[in-house]
């Protein structure tokens, strides 16, 4: 039966702590997956909806990007991915009464996890200028504020559009052209977040910002080194992928700061033999310290270096450039600054350089862990570099593979959702829409919201997301939204950034993945891109939430009529009713999207885009190779006295969305303000397991920021390091706390005291 949702926020001051698990997956899994979906749909619509999900004519999973085979299972869905379908598809209801009843003081004090609980918003909402709470508008006066206000600025380059990963490809490719046809390349979105740092390494190397495997180059692999990633909680359905190259004679490097239970063992919940006793994943587990990442890869590459006949000469002699000046820094790499960077032992380096050197095909797979630092840009190329010493990229069974976690994020970004758009991609674009798209660069996630403090931005758009709440130095970010004349969010659930309003403030509540969606033409489908580059349909099933909903390509394109007026030849009222037109021009826009509608129509599981290093060895870079690099070594310095401390998510959360206040796999039940210490750095720091500290980050320019009341849970992560929630903990990244060259936060690594808690 349908549960009600939360009336009031729950207790966390006492989160009950076991010790970490170590298998994933399993009977709990689907015991908890049955349970958080029969509470938000109940039994019959649970059925209905999951048995559709990533299945070739349902629709594509909203939470992360992880491929899917040509042969799909029935149940096609991981325990979060089930959580994420329930939470969109939930028969709780957001309504103009409940706005009523709760003014934006009310929600500004409720919890993510609550606000998120109460279910999807069923019509337009406008907090108006001066009002307390947000109050029911038509959708006509809707578009008409945000196009006085756009009318408005001095500049376009004052307005900020974001997106969220899970925009389809076609809204978002509607939201870039019409961004640019108003005049600005203010096109913020998550990847600026995330995998920012993987697109700037990757692009500089290899000449595309993605990756270059597929679900069979895993499959095929004889190593697959997982890097800065936890994909039992993260992309669990990653774990069936490395069960079955284990089973064909892969061997799993795991390279992370805490151990994490599904790299251990994986309990398929697909086969019997799965559910009774798993599979072992893990043939070496290297324990390193936050952010010694690019150390080992220069030490292991070093070490290559030093194997006679280890090279593979006549690629790099055929397909590189650099080598010389690469050559010369990794003789440089020096065990004991490695130990110290890695915190490893000797002995374990050298195993992983036995398995390195008798593998013929190596796939290093990584997350934030390798993107989230200040030298994230060069620990990535340093990836690539050891890959190219020994020819793995462009051969089966071997590559890059930079895991995206946000369902289409790498297809926004192919759509055009970008500051910086190449040159080519604005010409293209152009030509086809007969527009004049403005060259100079616009604004990334931090830059947005430097403009929003220092009032260059004024109007602040989002596709989805959680903006506030997924953005660092949380005091810093609500102070400069709340400056904006107009925020306006397109969403299917309420969230932190709904409470943190510029002046006047809109909610536009669209349809969801799971929803049916039809227009003028008739039933319609969007498409998404998935991590390894496949483009496929996404069709939803269920009838939309409430009548009063607009569809993304709908809202954009709606919006810009409004902004737009007559002075535009773009067909705006087309794409609205048919997404098929939209296709076809992206069809003559974006390279590798030839005869998309036809292409669809002939393959229901979609197909490949092209890449240049994966098919042919060909890399489009500037030199026409893939480029070795040779950037110093770097990794953080921490004072005594202090930790290394990384923000992460728990198992009962994806990004900032929470389903619950349990972290299973850790071992943490009933709460979120959490904090894992060693137990021998918080017994040096005078710590009892159980005691409550503020969390004190300290930034170079002698600025301090605090997160109080965090539960010390002694725990076996690396030393000197330490691990917390967020969106909790985002408070303590500092705005200008960023990677070199991609400006992604270091949310990675933040060095914090720990100082007692004034409520302890």
């Amino acid at each position: 039966m349908v549960s009600k949702p939360p009336v009031g926020d729950p207790v966390q001051d006492a989160p009950q702590v076991t010790p970490p698990q170590h298998a994933a997956a399993g009977l709990p899994a689907i015991g908890h997956t049955l349970r958080i979906a029969q509470e938000q749909m109940g039994l019959r619509r649970t059925a209905r909806t999951l048995l559709k999900v990533n299945q070739k004519d349902g629709f594509d999973c909203p939470g992360c990007a992880w491929p899917e085979g040509d042969k799909r299972h029935v149940a096609e869905f991981c325990e979060n991915g089930a959580k994420a379908v329930a939470e969109e598809a939930t028969l709780r209801r957001v309504t103009p009464e409940f706005f009523a009843a709760h003014p934006l003081a009310d929600l500004a004090t409720r919890s993510g996890y609550w606000l998120g609980q109460q279910g999807r918003i069923t019509e337009p909402m406008l907090l108006p200028e001066g009002g307390d709470r947000y109050e029911p508008v038509t959708w006509e006066r809707a578009f008409a504020i945000l196009a006085e206000e756009l009318r408005a600025l001095a500049s376009p380059d004052e307005a900020l559009f974001y997106t969220s990963g899970r925009t389809s490809n076609e809204a978002a490719f509607l939201l870039q052209l019409f961004a640019r046809e108003f005049g600005t390349n203010n096109l913020p979105d998550c990847s600026n977040m995330c995998h920012e740092s993987s697109g700037s390494a990757l692009t500089e190397t290899i000449g595309i910002g993605k990756g270059s495997v597929s679900l069979e180059d895993l499959h095929r692999a004889d190593l697959i080194i997982v890097a800065g990633q936890n994909p039992g909680t993260n992309h669990p359905r990653m774990l069936s992928a490395l069960e079955k190259a284990k089973a064909g004679g892969a061997r799993i490097i795991s390279v992370n700061p805490l151990p994490e239970a599904g790299l251990e063992r994986f309990k398929n919940p697909q086969t019997p033999q799965g559910m009774l006793k798993g599979a072992a994943l893990n043939d070496l587990f290297l324990q390193i310290r936050i952010g010694g990442d690019q150390a080992l890869f220069r030490l292991l590459n070093k070490l290559v270096l030093e194997t006679a006949g280890a090279v593979d000469e006549e690629f790099v002699r055929e397909h590189t450039h650099g080598y010389e000046e690469f050559v010369a820094a990794a003789k440089e790499a020096d065990w004991d600054e490695t130990l110290a960077a890695t915190g490893l032992d000797r002995s374990e380096i050298e195993r992983a350089l036995e398995m390195v050197l008798a593998s013929e095909r190596t796939v290093v797979c990584w997350a934030m862990g390798l993107t989230q630092h200040k030298h994230s840009v060069p620990t990535i190329r340093e990836v690539v570099n050891f890959l190219l010493l020994r020819g793995n990229i462009g051969r089966p069974g071997a590559g890059v593979c930079p895991v995206r976690g946000h369902s289409n994020v790498q297809g926004d970004r192919t759509m055009g959702i970008f500051e910086r758009p190449a040159p080519a991609f604005l010409d293209a674009l152009d030509k086809e829409f007969g527009i004049v798209s403005p060259r100079h660069h616009g604004f990334d996630v931090v830059r947005s919201i430097q403009a929003l403090r220092d009032g260059e931005a004024k109007v602040f758009f989002a596709m989805g997301g959680n903006f506030v709440g997924a953005t660092p130095d949380t005091e810093v970010t609500e102070a400069a939204m709340r400056r904006a004349r107009l925020t306006v969010h397109v969403s299917t659930k309420l969230n932190r950034s709904h409470a943190v309003t510029g002046t006047r403030a809109l909610i536009l509540p669209t349809l969801g993945r799971t929803d049916k969606d039809v227009q003028a033409s008739g039933k319609q489908f969007v498409t998404v891109e998935d991590s390894m580059s496949l483009v496929h349909a996404s069709r939803g099933n269920l009838p939309p939430a409430s009548p009063h909903l607009l569809s993304e390509p709908a809202i954009v394109a709606r919006m810009a009529r409004a902004v737009l007026g007559d002075g535009s030849a773009t067909p705006w009222e087309e794409f609205e009713a048919d997404y098929a037109t939209i296709r076809d021009r992206i069809a003559r826009v974006v390279p590798g999207f030839e005869d998309f509608n036809a292409r669809l129509a002939a393959n229901a599981g979609g197909f490949r885009l092209p890449h240049g290093p994966r098919d042919e060895r060909r890399f489009p870079t500037k030199t026409g190779k893939a480029n070795f690099t040779a950037a110093p070594v770097e990794y953080p310095r921490v004072p005594e006295g202090r930790l290394l401390l990384q923000t992460l998510r728990s198992h009962d959360q994806y990004n900032t969305t929470i389903y619950g206040l349990d972290d299973r796999y850790r071992g943490i039940k009933g709460g979120r303000r959490v904090v894992l210490v060693h137990p021998e750095d918080a017994a040096a720091l005078g710590f009892a397991d159980g005691a409550y500290a503020d969390l004190v980050s300290e930034w170079t320019d002698g600025s301090e920021r605090r997160a109080p009341g965090f539960r010390v849970v002694h725990y076996p992560t690396s030393r000197g390091c330490a691990a917390a929630y967020y969106p909790e903990t985002n408070v303590l990244v500092p705005l200008e706390s960023t990677a070199d060259v991609s400006n992604t936060p270091a949310s990675k690594s933040v060095i914090v005291r720990l100082e007692e808690s004034a409520s302890a």
